[in-house]
């Protein structure tokens, strides 16, 4: 845990390598001083097709899923740790957002074979 899915319209991939997206993300993931680096799971899907009312040629959204349990200052200390990472591309018009979604520690499973 976490699991910090990155969406993205696919036109980004022009200015930036999305690895370096991921890793940004990662690191953010780190700095925040909430998990242990090994438990950190990054994933990336492109969208193709997106709009939105700005005029903004494209976007980053991140949703970082936790278990439940942590409180604001903690969710709020993760979302300004990879927001802050990915502040430092300097990509230039678009939208960068990130957000915290609990999951329920009574219904998640695992299984690692």
């Amino acid at each position: 845990m976490p699991h910090l899915i990155i969406e993205y319209s696919k036109q980004i991939e022009d200015k930036v390598e999305i690895t370096t997206v991921m890793e940004k993300v990662f690191q953010g993931a780190i700095a925040a001083n909430l998990f242990a680096e090994k438990d950190i799971k990054v994933r990336a899907h492109a969208y193709e097709q997106h709009m939105n009312g700005a005029g903004l040629n494209g976007f980053i959204h991140v949703s970082s899923r936790i278990l439940s349990g942590r409180n604001t200052e903690q969710k709020t200390q993760l979302t300004e740790a990879v927001l802050n990472e990915l502040k430092t591309l300097g990509l230039k018009d678009l939208s960068i957002t990130v957000e915290v979604l609990d999951i329920d520690r009574n219904s998640y499973a695992k299984h690692i074979g």
